[in-house]
C-alpha cells in the first residue's frame, strides 16, 4: 500500500502520484512516483506490470504538484520517479531531477 493521490487533467487523462518504500539502500525515505495513464486503473496496471504487485491508491492524500505534472507530461514514458521529499517542508525540493523508471529498475535488479 503507498500514500499518493492523483489529478484529473482537462483532456480526460489523469496523473497519479504515489510515495513508495525505497528498494533501494540509497534512498531511505523512499521514492516518489508519477505515472499518466488514461484514468487510475490503468496507472496502476502500468506499475504491476512492471514489477511493483502491491500498488493500491486508496483516497486523494498527496495528489501531484503542478510542478510534477509538468515534469511527467513532459517525459516521452509518462512514468518517472525520484526520491520522495523529506517531512521537512523547507527542504528545497528542486536539487534532484527526475529519472525514467528504467532508472529506478535497474538499480534493484540483482547482479548474476
Amino acid at each position: 500500500m503507498a500514500a499518493g493521490g492523483f489529478c484529473k487533467l482537462p483532456n480526460g487523462t489523469v496523473v497519479v502520484a504515489l510515495n513508495l518504500p525505497s528498494p533501494a539502500a540509497e534512498a531511505p525515505s523512499g521514492v516518489r512516483v508519477l505515472v499518466h495513464a488514461q484514468n487510475r486503473a490503468r496507472a496502476l496496471t502500468r506499475l504491476r506490470n512492471l514489477g511493483l504487485r502491491a500498488i493500491y491508491l486508496r483516497g486523494n492524500a498527496a495528489p501531484p504538484t503542478p510542478d510534477e505534472v509538468t515534469a511527467v507530461l513532459h517525459h516521452p514514458d509518462g512514468l518517472i520517479w525520484r526520491t520522495a521529499p523529506a517531512a521537512d517542508l523547507s527542504a528545497d525540493l528542486s536539487v534532484e531531477l527526475w529519472h525514467p523508471i528504467r532508472a529506478l529498475l535497474r538499480r534493484t535488479t540483482p547482479q548474476t
